[in-house]
């Protein structure tokens, strides 16, 4: 029986996303990205050159948890947010023995920022950690070339200012500092820079664009334009940095999504965080169903849960439907943009989550797994009774040739092989699908009559409505309309019918019911071809065998059984069919074929 933590691994989504591990007390122990989620996770579990740190970390895991994004790229975005805001254990600790770089904004008058990789506890500010120096080294070059700041250590004490103790540097005058060491610029102003700068550290670039934008227009205005292009070369820059480091609009700030998929015993709620157009968290919640409640109500309940554990406090909120959170919550139902498209990956990740719960129940526990399937099938098709027995019929002939017929059988939603039966057709001449159905549909269950064999609770027809009529046709003649529930599946857009219903059921594209009657009718159909393939060889075999001189009715029968097809016939050798009716006729038979002597 396999672990929860296999269970887990085995049935993750081969997309790209930020896999979470977590130990035994649930704390988390590192964030990761990949391209291919299962693949980057199980390959975690079957190295053995890891570093000694890996190993123990792979030692420590019992849960993964996973967040599924469009691409790899939102992917590494994700997996720097979450890491930035969980500062998981491990993604710090396996780097070369050092700590991920960190952003300081240091506690003093004109406040300094720099990169570091030791946080000190001295009311500075630390943003991080990032998990590539690069990215620092990125974003503290976008801060310097908008805004330009000291880079020494003096202590710009004010007594220390008005006494002259320091002489403006090089950095002066080049432009990339204005001298407050000298008093040549006020602390508000410094420090109005560094609140811009810290909300563009925490992603909201909102306040530093209005402030570039208006300032290059009052520069326009006074006629300084090279001045304005350099303001608008600073603008360029921030919007270009901004649309990488966000998932989405970076307008779309402060904002809580859920989203439900359910299923007849259970609910997924997903909940996504979303931050200045990152996401900054992911849950998905279990409910387990006890009175058939509708979606809006356990969307409602699992919400306000998740409002309270997390302590939320957006004022609005996403949602599929209209839910009641209170006066000051405002829910949106978005229907097209961008709102839309981070609703769609909560639901996304609602339905992966679901997808692994329900693989590894398949694997766990069979029966619970064919009692969910059996359940969902007698709510989706509106049966009397679960569909626990389902046989499929299916025609087949070419050209009006060797019409012949299959009837699959499924037990429990899977095939059951040694129940298969074909026919071939005895009453009808040429292609008439309609009364080759009528005939075989009739044999069928006049026989299960006759031998007191349990009965099908569904019967699928692989054709539309006139295939559905004839099959009628037969139930009726036997007494067992009524008795079982009888329906038809017209292949081009899926189409569901049933008896005396002219609009036809459309089932979810996606649905495991759909899936199962699929499955059913391409198994007709193979089982049927296959029968119809071999009937048109034997008989060619036969034909062909019939008219060499010299071999009779018991000749061609032996050869029927041993060649199976004239093509196999005709590329043996003189020897070989010698071995299975003797030289003499085997002689005849090369003459015929003219097959070379070997």
């Amino acid at each position: 029986m396999p672990t929860q933590l296999e269970l887990q691994i085995q049935t993750m989504p081969d997309s790209p996303g930020v896999y979470q591990y977590f130990d035994k007390d649930d704390n988390l122990l590192y964030v990761g990205k990949a391209k291919n989620l299962k693949k980057r996770v199980m390959s975690y579990f079957n190295k053995t050159s890891d570093s000694g740190r890996i190993r123990i970390m792979v030692r420590k895991i019992v849960r993964v948890k996973h967040i599924v994004v469009p691409t790899e790229s939102e992917a590494l975005i994700l997996e720097n947010n979450l890491i930035k805001s969980l500062k998981p254990r491990y993604n710090i600790l396996l780097r070369d023995d050092k700590s991920y770089p960190w952003i300081c904004i240091k506690k003093e008058r004109f406040s300094r920022v720099f990169a570091t990789r030791n946080v000190i506890k001295d009311g500075s500010e630390y943003f991080g950690p990032y998990t590539s120096f690069k990215t620092v080294q990125t974003l503290l070059g976008l801060i310097r070339e908008l805004y330009p700041l000291r880079t020494c250590n003096y202590d710009l004490s004010e007594s220390n200012i008005q006494s002259g103790k320091y002489k403006v540097c090089l950095e002066y005058h080049i432009g990339n500092c204005k001298g407050p060491c000298e008093g040549y610029e006020r602390l508000e102003d410094y420090q109005d820079c560094v609140n811009d700068i810290r909300d563009i550290l925490r992603g909201n670039f909102k306040q530093s664009l209005k402030s570039f934008r208006t300032k290059m227009q009052e520069l326009a205005a006074e006629m300084k334009f090279e001045e304005a292009q350099e303001i608008k070369e600073k603008i360029e820059a921030l919007e270009n940095y901004q649309a990488r480091s966000t998932v989405f609009n970076p307008r779309i700030n402060n904002l809580d999504v859920f989203s439900i998929v359910s299923d007849e015993s259970m609910a997924y709620v997903n909940y996504i965080q979303v931050a200045h157009g990152a996401i900054v968290r992911s849950h998905t919640m279990e409910i387990k169903k006890k009175l058939d409640e509708p979606d809006e109500d356990l969307l409602q309940i699992a919400a306000v849960e998740l409002r309270e554990r997390f302590e939320l406090r957006s004022k609005e909120v996403l949602a599929p439907f209209a839910i009641n959170l209170g006066e000051n919550v405002k829910v949106t139902v978005p229907k097209v943009g961008d709102k839309k498209q981070i609703l769609d990956l909560s639901n996304r990740n609602a339905r992966f989550h679901r997808m692994d719960q329900l693989k590894q129940i398949k694997i766990v526990d069979p029966d619970r797994h064919t009692n969910r399937i059996m359940a969902q099938m007698k709510k989706d098709l509106r049966l009397p009774t679960e569909p626990r027995h389902i046989e499929c019929f299916d025609n087949s002939n070419i050209q009006g040739t060797n019409p012949v017929a299959a009837c699959v059988v499924f037990k429990d939603g899977k095939p059951s092989k040694k129940d298969y039966r074909h026919f071939n057709i005895k009453t009808v001449e040429g292609p008439d699908d309609f009364a080759s159905m009528e005939e075989v549909v009739h044999r069928r269950y006049r026989r299960l009559l006759e031998e007191d064999q349990p009965l099908p609770q569904l019967i699928i027809i692989d054709g539309g409505k006139g295939q559905l009529s004839s099959a009628l046709k037969s139930l009726d003649a036997l007494g067992l309309r009524g008795k079982i529930t009888i329906l038809g599946i017209a292949k081009r857009l899926e189409e569901i019918y049933y008896p005396g219903d002219s609009v036809p059921l459309y089932l979810d594209k996606k649905s495991e019911t759909l899936k199962i009657i699929q499955h059913l009718r391409n198994e007709a159909h193979r089982f049927g071809i296959t029968h119809h393939r071999d009937r048109r060889s034997k008989s060619a075999l036969q034909t062909s065998v019939e008219s060499i001189p010299g071999i009779g009715e018991k000749t061609m029968v032996t050869l029927l059984k041993y060649f199976k097809s004239v093509k196999r016939l005709k590329e043996a050798t003189e020897p070989d069919i010698a071995k299975v009716i003797g030289p003499a006729k085997a002689k005849k038979i090369a003459e015929f074929y003219q097959i070379k002597p070997n």
